[in-house]
This record gives C-alpha cells, sequence and structure tokens, in this order.
C-alpha cells in the first residue's frame, strides 16, 4: 500500500488545526446565545450582590444578552459555588467568587466541592480594604497605643466581627497571629449589629469593612486607626496602614467571576476582555470609587494565582486561630 506523502501529511494537520481555530473563533463569538445566570451566594443587597449587578448590566449592554443575577444564599456562600460546580461547564452560569470562597476552603471540614479544583477563574472585579476601628472613648488612638492595652490588658479586648469565619474575623486573627495579642472574638450575625456594639462601647474593635463604616468615621461615631492595605485610602488619607506598625500585614477583599471548570477557553477569554472593558469604564470606575475599592484587572491565569495565594493564606490564619464553621 502507498503511503502518503510528508507533505501531504502535514498540509491535512495544518488544515485540521486551522478549521479547530475557526470553530473556536466561532463559538467565541456566538457566546452568548441566550441569557446567562450569575450565581451569588449571599443575599441581595449586600456587597457581593451590588458588584454581581453592576458586571452583569455591563455585560448584557456589551453582549446583547441578559446576564440574570441568582442569589443563593447559604452555609457562607457555599451554596451558591457549589450550585455552579454542579452546573453545565458552558458559559451560561457563572459565580460571583470572592474572599469566602478562599477562606471558607479551610474553614469547613466537610465540603462537596474543592473551590480551587472546580471552579475557572475567569476575571477580578474589585479589591477593598478593612479598616481597623475602635469607639472613640476607647484609650487607643494608635495602632501601636492599641497593641500597648492589648498587651497591659489581657481579656479585656473584645474583637467583633460579622460572623465566624469573615474577613473581617479572619483579618483580625491575623492580626493577633503576627502581634501576639489577646482579643475575645465576639461574632455576630452580619456587620451592622457588631458595628452597633461597637459604637455603644459593648466591644473594642472590629475590622470592618470601608464601606459598611465610612459614615460613622465621618460622623465621629468610630476611630479609625488603620487600614488594612499595604496603601493608604484615598477616601481616609490622614489613616495609616496597619502594615506601617505590623510589618507584612496585609488584608485584601476581593471579588471576581469564576466559571464550572471545563468552561471553553475561549468563553473565558472573551469574558474576561468584557469585563476588564467594564472596569475602565468610567461608570464602573466611579462606582467602584464610591465604595473605596480599586478595578482588580487581571488575566484568567493571574486572578487564578491569586486565588490560589489568598486560599493559602487564610489557611495558616484559620489553623493558628482553630476557627471553625459554625
Amino acid at each position: 500500500m502507498k503511503l502518503p506523502h510528508r507533505r501531504h501529511v502535514l498540509h491535512l494537520a495544518t488544515g485540521a488545526a486551522a478549521l479547530s481555530a475557526i470553530s473556536r473563533i466561532a463559538r467565541a463569538q456566538a457566546y452568548p446565545s441566550r441569557p446567562v445566570r450569575i450565581i451569588v451566594g449571599f443575599p441581595p443587597g449586600g456587597p457581593n450582590d451590588l458588584h454581581a449587578r453592576l458586571i452583569g448590566q455591563w455585560l448584557s449592554e456589551r453582549l446583547g444578552q441578559p446576564f440574570v443575577v441568582e442569589n443563593r444564599p447559604g452555609a457562607g456562600g457555599n451554596t451558591g459555588t457549589e450550585a455552579v460546580v454542579r452546573a453545565p461547564a458552558d458559559g451560561y452560569t457563572l459565580l460571583l467568587a470572592s474572599s469566602p470562597d478562599a477562606i471558607n476552603a479551610t474553614l469547613y471540614d466537610k465540603l462537596n466541592f474543592n473551590f480551587l479544583r472546580d471552579i475557572a477563574p475567569v476575571a477580578g472585579l474589585i479589591r477593598n480594604r478593612l479598616v481597623m476601628e475602635v469607639n472613640p472613648s476607647f484609650a487607643a488612638k494608635s495602632v501601636p497605643e492599641f497593641l500597648t492595652y492589648a498587651k497591659t490588658n489581657p481579656g479585656k479586648v473584645n474583637m467583633a466581627s460579622a460572623g465566624n469565619g469573615t474577613p473581617q474575623h479572619v483579618a483580625g486573627e491575623l492580626f493577633k497571629m503576627m502581634t501576639a495579642v489577646s482579643m475575645l472574638h465576639v461574632p455576630y450575625r452580619g456587620e451592622a449589629s457588631a458595628l452597633t456594639d461597637l459604637i455603644s462601647g459593648q466591644v473594642q474593635v472590629i475590622f470592618g469593612t470601608l464601606t459598611g463604616s465610612i459614615g460613622y468615621i465621618r460622623g465621629g461615631q468610630l476611630r479609625a486607626l488603620a487600614v488594612t492595605t499595604v496603601t493608604r485610602s484615598e477616601v481616609l488619607p490622614d489613616v495609616p496602614t496597619v502594615g506601617d506598625f505590623v510589618p507584612g500585614y496585609e488584608v485584601t477583599t476581593w471579588a471576581g467571576i469564576g466559571a464550572p471548570k471545563g468552561t471553553p477557553s475561549e468563553v473565558i477569554e472573551r469574558l474576561n476582555r468584557e469585563i476588564n472593558a467594564g472596569l475602565a469604564s468610567p461608570g464602573i470606575k466611579t462606582r467602584y470609587a464610591d465604595l473605596g475599592g480599586t478595578a482588580f484587572f487581571s488575566s484568567p491565569s493571574d486572578f487564578g494565582k491569586f486565588i490560589v495565594e489568598d486560599t493559602e493564606k487564610w489557611a495558616k490564619v484559620i489553623k493558628f486561630s482553630g476557627a471553625r464553621a459554625e
């Protein structure tokens, strides 16, 4: 039997590769052909819900199909994440991923999924900071004074949080781990009630969200000691960073978009391009500035590396603190 000529074989292989590339491009251009769901693992009205609706509106306008936000609250965000893990990997079910996903990977002993393995990173949306704040009547007016007070008054500092395993909680545990101060964790069902008790003097400190706290800080009801990021906040330019006094301390909360593992790369790449374009738009930039956050521009791979690093960071803190899901 006469074997095919080598050049003929190469020509066929090249043609097949070209057809495959054309097919991928065609699929990306055709996407989306029907409505897309963005699953949020928290109730309506919160920051994750807001981020999903902002980018969902942008994507709807750019891509010509509705991007519909669907709230699936429960288990610290895990209910929503699992719903996306179980969804078809076709680009029509997306996840509003956020800091709790990285924390929950260690906080929960048994999950029906592996966040790092089962969710494909698509794009970052926003990075934000927390703020270490106290009641104005509290003795400490700076982080060094707070450290001195906490070390000389063991057992007298109650640290509030929005709940066990929340970013506010683990930010405080990281502070304890790096400074060896003693603080009693007092979890609340949400940040609003924690701030109420901080204002009334029932607790002494919280690592609160800037969005939830800025009004109280500006109104003089709370005193900001420091922000948790490596740089100062534009909305609180006179407030130092925790890292100015505790070298290496840094906490950034974040949100982004993920998809079920196996979602076509061309769909992920198209979503990434459109999301990054949205983050550069004046409307979203202004809204993020109002929230005290910054746009989180990233490629899918860079976003994935960030999530891995964040997950590993909180694993160490959770193991140190002994925190477990309620």
